[in-house]
C-alpha cells in the first residue's frame, strides 16, 4: 500500500488544515506506554536488568522529559544507548551495550521508519545480526503488548471539545509516529476518528512528510496549523513553513483549554502568527531541556 500517496490524494474540504499529534498530545498515553511497555520490554529483550535504574532514567529523559520526546522509536532508542554509553555508571562498570550500527545505517537511509520496513531490512542481512534482531523483536513485542493490554486511555480534558470546534471549520489529519493500527484503535475507542479526514502513522513517513503531502500547496501556509507536544512536531511545522500550537508537557489540560478558548479563534481570524505564537513557543521550549539532569 502506498501510504504517502493516500496523503497526496487528500482533497481540501475546508479553508483551514490542522495536523494533530496523538500520543501525549490528544491522549494521556505517553507516560504509560514508555514506563509500562517500552522500558520493561527493552529490559527483557536486551537483557539489561543489571542496569535497570540507569536505563530507566536515561530512557525517560529521552522519551518523556527532553527535546527528544515524541520521536520515532528507532531514532529514540539509538539516542538512549548513545547517552547510556557516555554515562559514568556504564563506563566504570564496563557493561556491554548492544551495537546498533546497522540500525543507525537504516535510520539514515529509510524514510518510513516502520516495524515492517525494519523487519525487511533485518531479513535482508541474512538474520545474522543479533543486536538488530533484538530491536526488531523488541519493537514488535511493544506493539503486541500495547494492542493486547492498553485500552481506554482517555483524551486530555478539553481535547474532545477542541476537536469538535476544529472540525467545524478545518480539515484534520492525525500526524504521528505511532504505528497505524494502534492509532486507528485508539481513535475509534473514543469515537474520535470521525473528526479526522485521515490518520497518518509511522508507515506514512516522517511528520514533516505528512504535512507536506497532506497540506502544502492545498491550503495557504497561514491557514495550516500543527498541534503537538514534542520538538519533532514543532520541527515538522517549521520545516513546512506553517504555524505551530504547543501542548505543553505537564500542562496539557491548560494547553487544551487555551486552544479551545483563545488560540483557535486567533488562528481563524489570522491573528495567530507573530507575537502570540512566539510567546507560546518560548514557554514550550523551556519545558523541553536538552541537557540530562545527571550532567
Amino acid at each position: 500500500m502506498n501510504f504517502q500517496k493516500e496523503l497526496q490524494n487528500l482533497k481540501p474540504e475546508h479553508e483551514f488544515f490542522i495536523g494533530i499529534d496523538s500520543d501525549g498530545c490528544v491522549f494521556d498515553s505517553m507516560e504509560v506506554k514508555q514506563k509500562e511497555f517500552f522500558i520493561p520490554i527493552a529490559l527483557k529483550y536486551f537483557s539489561l536488568y543489571g542496569i535497570s535504574k540507569v536505563l530507566r532514567e536515561t530512557w525517560e529523559f529521552v522519551n518523556l522529559y527532553s527535546i527528544y520526546r515524541g520521536g520515532n522509536r528507532f531514532i529514540s532508542i539509538i539516542k538512549v544507548f548513545e547517552l547510556l554509553s557516555e554515562r559514568k555508571e556504564i563506563i566504570e562498570s564496563g557493561y556491554k551495550l548492544p551495537d546498533l550500527t546497522l540500525l543507525k545505517d537504516w535510520v539514515k537511509t529509510e524514510t518510513r521508519l516502520s516495524n515492517a520496513n525494519l523487519r525487511k531490512y533485518y531479513e535482508s542481512h541474512n538474520n545474522n545480526n543479533k543486536d538488530l534482531e533484538k530491536v526488531v523483536k523488541w519493537s514488535e513485542a511493544v506493539n503486541n503488548d500495547i494492542n493486547t493490554w492498553l485500552h481506554n486511555i482517555p483524551p486530555f480534558r478539553n481535547a474532545t471539545h477542541s476537536l469538535d470546534k476544529i472540525s467545524s471549520f478545518s480539515d484534520i489529519v492525525i500526524v504521528s509516529q505511532t504505528p497505524l493500527d494502534v492509532l486507528e484503535r485508539e481513535w475509534k475507542e473514543h469515537s474520535l476518528k470521525g473528526h479526522s479526514m485521515h490518520i497518518a502513522g509511522q508507515e506514512h513517513g516522517t511528520k514533516t512528510q505528512h504535512i507536506a503531502f497532506a497540506a502544502k500547496g492545498k491550503y495557504k501556509d497561514n491557514k495550516i496549523l500543527m498541534i503537538g507536544d514534542a520538538k519533532g512536531d514543532l520541527d515538522a511545522a517549521k520545516n513546512n513553513g506553517i504555524l505551530f500550537y504547543p501542548v505543553i508537557p505537564g500542562k496539557e489540560d491548560r494547553s487544551w483549554e487555551r486552544l479551545l478558548n483563545e488560540a483557535l479563534d486567533r488562528f481563524k481570524e489570522g491573528e495567530y502568527a507573530g507575537t502570540y505564537e512566539d510567546e507560546l513557543l518560548l514557554e514550550f521550549r523551556k519545558s523541553l531541556p536538552e541537557t540530562p539532569p545527571w550532567l
